[in-house]
Order: structure tokens, then C-alpha cells, then sequence
């Protein structure tokens, strides 16, 4: 792991968090002109993000839940430039603070890492005048990043809980980059449906390992954030089935959400309100009927 090479780290292995569908025609993924359309499953709070782009707010894919959004000051359209998982100018800054994170460090050392260990991090605000194309990463070296994150949940050696945090952090981001260049098309949702994958994994990991004191609020947040990115898949959905035919997994993802209200509050609006905005051939599927057996 503690390599200097100045390249994004590629992983080779296969890892489980990839969707089973192949798609072809991942260069359809930016488009500057683009307005998500409301979604079809979200509560008011949820419909307020994916009725705007993004926002001078780094929360512009996890729009606070009590709506609070300070600036509605639009980016400027772009296309991230920076190669790495991490700029150099975050690295360095980094370095100099020592707020660098066990996976990052070059052989244990809290103030040295290299473009293979660095992944840039969640910031929550920033203003529009700061923001740079060559901090923000395009979407190869995005996918690129979401390969080695994910690679880590089988490959390290490091308690579950401190992989999970690296690794939700470092997903946030992630969706911050990608909401950031108003990024849509099959490339995206596949990003999407693995870093949704990732929060349905590690909430029943955290469940397994409830004596953990840190488990119940990491357990919280990992939910919010599952619900989040689940809410931006479905506005990517909406917005594919407008221009193609439905993607191939979104029966599968949708069922999800339906499995997320078993034993618990209602998670969003009620059912009854949401099955009446999904499509005919996603109610009608098999991964649907199952789901909604498995409710009754």
C-alpha cells in the first residue's frame, strides 16, 4: 500500500459491490445543460436537491434533511481535470495539518502520503469562487477511486468500523465530485449502484457487530446516507428512461428501498404515495413482487 507512484491506484481484483449489468455506452456521463427532474420516491427535503444542480453548498448530493441550504448560487458547468485521487494542493495541506487517515499514510508515517494512498476528502461547504476543475476529478479517475475504496472493504486488515468510516467519507466525496459536474448516464448509475451497495453491506455489518459503542450513530449515518444516494439514483433512472429504455437494474434497486421499510418507521413518504410514481414494468417485476411479498 505504500506506494509513490504518481498514478491512481487500479485495482485488478474483482471485488462484489459491482452491478451485474455490462453497459454500453459509458462516455455518455456529462452533460453541462442537464436539470435532474424531480424524483420520483423522495420526500419534500429529498425533491428540493434533485429539483436544482448543484449548489455552492459540498452537501449538493446530501442536501441537509431539515432543508437548510444557505446559497443558492449555481456552479459553473465543468469538467474535472485533476488525475489523482487526491490534488496536490489537498495533499500537501494535508501533510502540513497531519489529518491524514491510517490508509493513507506512506509506510505509518501521519505526515506523508503519495497520489496512491490519498483519496480526496468530504468537505461540507464551499463557496463557488473556490472551486477549481483541477480539484475535481473526472469520472474515470472517479471510478477509478471507487475501485480501490471498495477493494479495501477485502483486503484490509483493520476493524470493519474504521474501514467503514474511510470508506464512507471517501464515497461522499465521491457523489460530491460527480454532483458537482452535473455527471448523468450509465457510467454514473453504475457508480451510484455500488456506492448504494456499499451502505446496504456495511448496514448489516454494523447491525452484526451492534456491541461496538461507536455502532448505533455510525449505523445512523450510514442509513441517511444509503437513503441519500439512493434518492440521486432514482433522479438518474428518471432522467435515462427519458432519452433510453430503463436501465437494467433499476427493479433491483428499487426493490431495496421497498426492503428498507421492513421493521422499521417509515423511512420518507407512505408506500401507497410512492408505488403510484414507479413504473408499470418495475412494479410488475420479480424483484418488486418479492419485496413487496416479503412487506406483507
Amino acid at each position: 500500500m505504500a506506494d509513490g507512484s504518481h498514478q491512481p491506484h487500479k485495482p485488478t481484483s474483482t471485488i462484489n459491490y459491482s452491478s451485474s449489468s455490462s453497459y454500453s455506452n459509458p462516455t455518455k456521463s456529462y452533460n453541462p445543460n442537464y436539470r435532474r427532474p424531480s424524483n420520483p420516491s423522495s420526500n419534500s427535503s429529498r425533491t428540493k436537491y434533485t429539483k436544482r444542480t448543484t449548489t455552492s453548498s459540498c452537501e449538493s448530493d446530501d442536501n441537509l434533511r431539515n432543508g437548510k441550504d444557505d446559497d443558492h448560487q449555481e456552479f459553473p458547468n465543468l469538467v474535472g481535470t485533476c488525475p489523482f485521487m487526491c490534488s496536490a494542493e489537498e495533499r500537501a495541506r494535508r501533510e502540513r495539518l497531519r489529518d491524514l487517515a491510517v490508509f493513507e499514510r506512506l509506510h505509518g508515517n501521519p505526515a506523508k502520503t503519495s497520489p496512491s494512498l490519498a483519496v480526496k476528502k468530504f468537505c461540507r461547504t464551499i463557496s463557488t469562487k473556490d472551486v477549481q476543475t483541477s480539484d475535481v476529478r473526472p469520472i474515470p479517475v472517479l471510478e477509478d477511486t471507487l475501485n480501490y475504496l471498495l477493494n479495501l472493504m477485502h483486503s484490509s486488515d483493520r476493524p470493519f468500523g474504521m474501514v467503514h468510516e474511510f470508506v464512507f467519507d471517501r464515497t461522499r466525496s465521491i457523489r460530491q465530485d460527480l454532483s458537482m459536474q452535473n455527471a448523468v448516464g450509465d457510467q454514473v448509475i453504475h457508480m451510484y449502484e455500488r456506492m448504494v451497495k456499499f451502505h446496504i453491506i456495511s448496514y448489516h455489518r454494523l447491525h452484526r457487530s451492534c456491541g461496538t459503542p461507536d455502532t448505533a450513530p455510525m449505523s445512523h449515518l450510514n442509513m441517511e446516507q444509503l437513503m441519500k444516494a439512493l434518492t440521486t439514483l432514482f433522479s438518474l433512472y428518471e432522467a435515462n428512461r427519458a432519452s433510453q429504455s430503463m436501465s437494467q437494474n433499476e427493479a433491483e434497486f428499487y426493490s431495496f428501498y421497498l426492503l428498507l421499510h421492513l421493521g422499521s418507521d417509515n423511512r420518507g413518504e407512505p408506500l401507497s404515495l410512492w408505488f403510484r410514481r414507479i413504473p408499470s414494468p418495475i412494479l410488475k417485476s420479480r424483484e418488486m413482487c418479492f419485496a413487496r411479498e416479503i412487506l406483507r
